[in-house]
């Protein structure tokens, strides 16, 4: 008896101390709630907060650039213990960055990054080398040679991940005389695939293939050319693969190859960094994140989304 009363002593006592020692942290997007690939990032950080018993306030601005640094803002007046952020655009977020840090709140960059504010630390793909690998998989592949026309939807024209990868892009077509249009498809799911459609309607006779800057343009492939009357792999497509869309699109032969970008993943970490920040061991390094896949891994990101 006199045992099991201590080990419930000890246990209360450690619940208690767990209590004590919970911090709350911020997580917060310039990604829209409706874009599939931020269920997952969300995901990661609600699974942290559920097993480290810390709180995590969770925020979109779908690209609205000074609500989100309002929320930084507000997110320091709170006293947060550490701030997880995006950067909706290069250099954006300089002036926040720099308070939190003056109020001795670490803050760390994840999914898009921006050298530009002085982040502890970055946590996500290194986006112009994804850039980079996209274009390269499309030479290396024969898919597109010299002088080839190259179409590259996104969501939101110069948005910090679309500048990002179009700058390794460019490092592999600009050598090749390989040009390419950005075009704006917005966060609106129906409207991304009428401005698709459309477009590759009216100049199918160039686009000798396609690279989704986006998960929601090229989750959307399926969809715009079934409409359009294009068959799969008719225009190779590669672009961002972090939706069971895009995973059955990469199985269909719709898409080539998309790159996972571990989403639930980066939350986790950057969250975990932020903590390991607070009990004064410095994050001190980025942690860097991505694979692209084809059709024979598109059954294991599926499954690690939650599909069958």
């Amino acid at each position: 008896m006199l045992k099991r009363t201590l080990m419930g002593a000890v246990a209360i006592l450690a619940m208690t101390a767990g209590m004590a020692s919970a911090k709350t942290f911020y997580w917060i997007s310039h990604g829209g709630p409706a874009d599939p690939v931020w269920t997952y990032f969300l995901q990661g950080a609600e699974a942290w907060a559920k097993e480290t018993g810390n709180t995590v306030n969770t925020s979109f601005y779908s690209g609205d650039v000074p609500s989100q640094q309002e929320a930084v803002r507000a997110a320091i007046a709170a006293k947060a213990d550490g701030i997880c952020s995006t950067s909706p655009d290069p250099g954006s977020m300089v002036d926040v960055v720099k308070e939190a840090r003056d109020a001795g709140i670490p803050i760390v960059n994840f999914n898009t990054p921006d050298s530009k504010p002085n982040w502890n630390a970055y946590v996500g793909g290194d986006l112009i080398h994804v850039g980079h690998t996209w274009a390269q998989y499309l030479v290396d592949h024969k898919m597109v040679k010299e002088g080839d026309f190259v179409w590259m939807p996104v969501e939101v024209p110069g948005a910090s991940y679309g500048v990002e990868e179009e700058k390794g892009i460019a490092e592999v077509f600009k050598p090749l005389n390989i040009t390419w249009e950005v075009t704006d498809a917005t966060l609106d799911q129906a409207e991304v695939i009428n401005r698709m459609t459309d477009y590759v309607t009216a100049n199918r006779a160039k686009i000798k293939a396609m690279i989704g800057l986006g998960d929601m343009v090229t989750g959307s492939v399926k969809r715009v050319w079934d409409q359009a009357g294009i068959k799969p792999g008719e225009i190779p497509v590669v672009g961002w693969g972090n939706s069971l869309d895009t995973t059955s699109e990469v199985t269909d032969g719709y898409v080539a190859a998309g790159m996972w970008q571990d989403p639930q993943a980066t939350s986790y970490m950057c969250l975990s960094a932020l903590l390991m920040e607070t009990d004064g061991i410095p994050i001190g390094f980025n942690i860097i994140t991505g694979a692209l896949y084809e059709k024979d891994k598109a059954p294991l990101y599926a499954k690690i989304m939650g599909g069958k």
